[in-house]
Parts: C-alpha cells; structure tokens; sequence
C-alpha cells in the first residue's frame, strides 16, 4: 500500500513540468493585464472616484480576472491523458495549485492600484473575487465533465459574462450581494458570499472525477483487411 501511495505521488510530481507547459498563459496574460488596467485607470487619469466607483472597479477587475480562469482546464491533449493513471480531479487540481499563488499577487497588486481613499474593505472584495474565480473554474470542470470539448474555456466566458449581467438583477433584495461598503447590509451580505463560495468549490470538487459510465458501450472502430 505505501508503494502503491508513493508511486501515485512521484506520477503527480511528474505531472507538474507537462501541466505547466499546457496552461493557458495567453488567456491568463491578457484577462490579468486587462485586469491590472481596469484598476489602475483612476491612478493613470489623475481622476479620484467615490467609494462606489472605486468598489465597481474592483468589481470588474475581479471579473476580468475569473474570465481568464475559465480558460484554466483547458487540455487540446485531454483525449490522450485520460487513460493515465492519475485521476483527472488530481491533473486539475494541479492545474489551480499552481495559478493559485501567481493570482494571489495578481490580486493584490490590483488591491494596490486602487485609490486608497476609496478603496473598500479588502476583506469583503478579495471574498467577492475569490467566489467570482471559484464559479469559472466549477462551471470549466463542469462542461469538462458534461461535454467531450477539449477547450471549453470560450463558451465558459461567456457564460460568466451572461451571469455577471443577470446576477444583480436576479439576486433577491434580502441577500444583499451586491450592496456599497457603507451599506449596514455589508457584513451580512459577506456571509452570504462565503457561504455561496463554499457550495461553489463542493460542485466543483464533485465534478472532478471522471463518470464511471463514460467510455463504456463504444466499440472501437473495425479493422477490415485490404483487398477486394
């Protein structure tokens, strides 16, 4: 059992160098730059916005940023690394492990770039964003698991996009989502979001795995002999 344990760890090391390589840096580069931009504008136009300007900032940086992420699982090779021995919750997993710290200071240098007088609680954005990401990289594992698509990324964006148009809209009044900072309804709203990103990382945590019944009942093409 410990070699069979120890076996599975150094093919999931192995694992890190290829997923690296297969990682969708163009699309992350672009929705990370983008990102930077939209939260250095009032810094780069000399402007100074009110605490709402500045929270709808974040708040679009933020998406720009899970836009980028929903390109995440990704795999033009996904067909040919199914049938490898580590599992492909572990191979996505990896793929989060090693973004996670690279958007951790992205992040933080967007928090920066924002006018301090205006800036609203770190705490309660960085929540936002974070559920934000989690809801791009749950609804990319879902259509991984759902569709055969090797590249899902664009129509997950833009099914982020329709749900960040509809979300406010839809929300009900009482759960206060999407309130200003110095709205009472801050911190209650907040739970909300942290409940919201904790079921959000379940779904996708459950999407995971490969479906048991996938493959079974396909018969591989027939082999005829050359001839007449």
């Amino acid at each position: 059992m410990r070699g069979l344990t120890a076996s599975r760890g150094s093919l999931t090391v192995d694992l890190v160098g290829p997923l690296w390589r297969t990682l969708p840096w163009r699309a992350l580069a672009a929705a990370g730059a983008l990102g930077l931009l939209v939260a250095a504008t009032p810094a780069a136009t000399g402007a100074e916005p009110a605490p709402w300007q500045t929270l709808l900032l974040l708040r679009g940086a933020a998406l720009t940023g899970a836009l980028g992420l929903a390109f995440l699982l990704d795999d033009p090779a996904r067909h040919l690394t199914a049938p490898v021995p580590t599992p492909r919750l572990v191979r996505q997993a990896l793929r989060v492990a090693l973004v996670a710290p690279l958007a951790a200071l992205w992040w933080t240098a967007v928090l920066l770039l924002a006018p301090s007088a205006s800036r609203p609680p770190a705490g309660g954005v960085t929540l936002e964003a974070v559920t934000v990401a989690a809801f791009a990289l749950t609804a990319a594992a879902l259509a991984v698991r759902l569709t055969d698509e090797a590249r899902p990324g664009p129509f997950v964006a833009a099914a982020l996009l329709l749900t960040a148009v509809l979300a406010p809209l839809l929300a009900p009044e009482g759960w206060a989502l999407f309130v200003q900072a110095e709205d009472p309804r801050w911190s209650a709203g907040h739970e909300r979001w942290a409940v919201l990103a904790a079921a959000v990382c379940l779904v996708g945590a459950a999407c995971g795995p490969e479906p048991l019944g996938r493959g079974r009942g396909r018969r591989p093409p027939l082999i005829r002999p050359d001839g007449p």
